[in-house]
């Protein structure tokens, strides 16, 4: 996703990356599009996933298509998969995830290329935190009628997040990486409240913000 070009200066783009069984997110951004810009920032955050990744979905963009992504999957051992030709829904979680997380946080304001390391720093040290450790996500239930027609509930009780979420799957710690343990996570989650998290990320976003429009105007 975009954040927009401004008077003939490129902006940055987001890459957004989900776990579609319990909704940890991954936000990052790079440059431009192209394998020369997301395959360092595709390592990143492949590293931020406390989990061990088996499968790589994506749309059928060029940045995503091409030998160099490829190679680093397959040493990594991550099965890639692209979306077929016209099934915009294909990626449906990414996408709402575009709208509820990345406009919400960041907004449509133009942030010029030059930020993008600024902003990944952003989001690794505050948004992904309070996305998968505070903030709750809706987790359907699907329901199926004497047709066989599917639908999807959507109940308050079921709401988790994407830790809890993570925690209640069978098995959970058998998947994350070495190293990394349920203890570990637990006192991260803890660690402040989700008021506590919530304040601190808002801080931190209008400092990114206030740096880069001090910035943006010293080079104008």
């Amino acid at each position: 996703m975009h954040q927009g070009d401004f008077d003939g200066v490129k902006g940055v783009h987001h890459i957004t990356c989900v776990d579609a069984s319990s909704q940890w997110q991954v936000q990052a951004c790079v440059e431009g599009i192209s394998e020369a810009y997301l395959l360092p920032v595709l390592e990143l955050v492949i590293g931020q996933f406390p989990f061990e990744i088996e499968g790589f979905h994506s749309d059928n963009g060029s940045e995503y298509i091409n030998d160099q992504v490829a190679m680093l999957l397959e040493k990594l051992r991550i099965e890639f998969t692209k979306s077929p030709p016209r099934h915009s829904n294909d990626n449906a979680l990414a996408e709402s995830k575009n709208g509820a997380v990345v406009r919400k946080h960041l907004g449509y304001t133009h942030i010029p290329q030059q930020f993008a390391e600024q902003v990944n720093a952003f989001c690794a040290n505050h948004l992904n935190p309070y996305v998968n450790f505070h903030r709750p996500c809706f987790f359907p239930e699907t329901i199926t009628d004497a047709k066989g027609k599917e639908r999807k509930r959507y109940r308050y009780e079921d709401m988790k997040t994407p830790y809890e979420k993570l925690k209640s799957l069978p098995s959970a710690c058998q998947y994350l990486k070495l190293g990394i343990t349920v203890e570990h996570l637990d006192a991260l989650a803890s660690r402040i409240s989700d008021t506590e998290a919530a304040l601190a990320l808002n801080h931190a976003r209008s400092t990114l913000f206030q740096s880069i429009s001090a910035t943006s105007r010293k080079q104008a």
